[in-house]
């Protein structure tokens, strides 16, 4: 069984825009994060960006990673880690 899931963008049918407020915000950004992070896309756009934006993408999501998540919330919903 696959660790990981994308189903919101498989799901979601309503707008998609920023700026509006912050439940139609949230659901934006998850679905563009989701769709991103598609595996055929990354192929297409890792290949792309430049050493800088593979520094600038990881250092941002990393820093993100540090403020939002105590430590267990880091191995248990991004690790992944077994129980």
């Amino acid at each position: 069984m696959s660790k990981h899931s994308h189903t919101f963008v498989e799901t979601y049918d309503g707008f998609l825009g920023y700026g509006m407020d912050r439940q139609t915000d949230e659901y934006t950004v998850q679905v563009y994060l989701q769709k991103f992070s598609d595996d055929e896309l990354m192929k297409v756009m890792l290949k792309r960006m430049s050493d800088a934006e593979l520094g600038e993408f990881f250092e941002m999501i990393s820093k993100m990673l540090k403020i939002h998540l105590a430590e267990p919330e880091y191995h248990r919903y991004f690790l992944k880690d077994e129980e």
